[in-house]
């Protein structure tokens, strides 16, 4: 008998439920910077990606208004057909100075650029070497390529190494984050850059969590990291992180975006974002390069919320960014400090498998520069009394 696959899907998420893995919606019905109203509630987020608080910034506000007067609402089209404004020009210029490469290039999402990248440069005999948590894009990217797909443990180069050579003669991409989601840690980017060099690989970032926070003026984890578009010919980041908008790009040599207009399936056959977004977009990054206090107050944050995690002995994992996150380890421990944490006034997501790995449950926590001292105070003393945040 044939398989009903919607009863097949249904089973599935039934197990999901069961095991306390199920994925649920919560509307957030206002948003005043930091702070949410959800389920009737307002909460203190302490689990969005807007680091540098720009999301609500009055000058994005104005300029998509404005624009949206001038351009209308959507595109129209493809980058290809007739979709390619003149906002989309300035925008992918600026990128492209921002983050000293020759051009830069607008996809949808991250999501969709690093799938329209790994199809238009790998073919199936060819080697795709990843970090083992890599986000979920650059390994569908491999997968979907037909390329075979590699995974090293997390940061080991000597892994990474041994990986390249088993392939000696195939064509080798060695695709990393540059700040890693779930972890906030950061790549060996300088090790991996020497290692591609050896081997005649080619290196691409995924920096969507260092875009806007590392780097002097904002430029991101390959240039805090003192390496050049030659060392990492590849750079994807995303526009709705730390900028506050939406989207991606892609940026690197006139060769590279020439061929990914030609081949990355992903561009070619999407409307292009709204224009007045890529207005709006351009004025983040302007913000971004030019308000270096909004790095150095995020900086000053995160000092203050590991110093005083330690001082509690919660169980915190090793990261310099904005990303805290909490091991807790067991997926209902996750859920049940979540729900408390909630009672208390804030917004702190529970991450569970298989997001994570098993046994590797936790709370991602973010900062962002919006946040207050006190705001960070108020967080760990709530912290400080969660049965269920002792070191694991």
């Amino acid at each position: 008998m044939r398989t009903d696959l919607l009863a097949r899907l249904a089973t599935h998420t039934q197990q999901r439920d069961q095991a306390g893995l199920r994925r649920r919606l919560h509307t957030v019905t206002r948003a005043d910077g930091m702070w949410v109203e959800r389920d009737g509630r307002r909460l203190l987020s302490f689990c969005s990606n807007d680091y540098l608080g720009l999301a609500q910034h009055p000058v994005l506000v104005d300029a998509l208004k404005r624009a949206a007067d001038t351009d209308g609402v959507g595109s129209g089209s493809a980058h290809l057909i007739c979709g390619h404004r003149s906002a989309h020009a300035a925008l992918e210029e600026a990128l492209a100075e921002w983050t000293g490469r020759e051009r830069a290039l607008l996809f949808s999402t991250g999501y969709m650029a690093n799938l329209g990248v790994m199809q238009a440069l790998l073919q199936r005999d060819d080697v795709c070497v990843q970090d083992k948590l890599n986000h979920a894009c650059l390994l569908d990217g491999a997968q979907l390529a037909g390329a075979e797909l590699k995974r090293y443990p997390h940061g080991d180069i000597e892994a990474a190494s041994r990986q390249l050579t088993a392939r000696p003669d195939a064509g080798a991409l060695l695709a990393t984050d540059g700040v890693f989601s779930m972890d906030g840690d950061i790549a060996p980017l300088r090790e991996l850059a020497v290692l591609c060099h050896h081997e005649n690989a080619t290196l691409m970032v995924d920096d969507a969590h260092g875009l806007g926070v590392l780097g002097a003026r904002g430029e991101g984890s390959v240039t805090d990291a003192g390496l050049s578009a030659r060392d990492v010919p590849v750079l994807m980041a995303t526009l709705g992180k730390a900028l506050g908008c939406s989207g991606a790009f892609v940026a690197g040599s006139a060769e590279l975006i020439d061929g990914l207009v030609q081949s990355a399936r992903t561009y070619i056959y999407t409307t292009a974002m709204p224009p007045a977004l890529a207005t709006a977009t351009l004025a983040a990054v302007r913000l971004a390069q030019s308000e270096g206090w909004r790095r150095e107050k995020l900086g000053t944050l995160i000092a203050r919320f590991r110093a005083g995690a330690s001082q509690l002995g919660l169980p915190l994992m090793p990261s310099p960014t904005a990303i805290q996150p909490l091991l807790l380890g067991d997926t209902a421990a996750a859920l049940t400090a979540s729900e408390a944490l909630e009672r208390e006034g804030f917004l702190v997501t529970a991450i569970r498998p298989p997001t994570v790995p098993q046994g590797k449950a936790r709370l991602r926590i973010t900062l962002s520069a919006s946040h207050e001292e006190g705001d960070v105070d108020r967080l760990l003393d709530a912290l400080s009394r969660l049965p269920t945040a002792r070191p694991v």
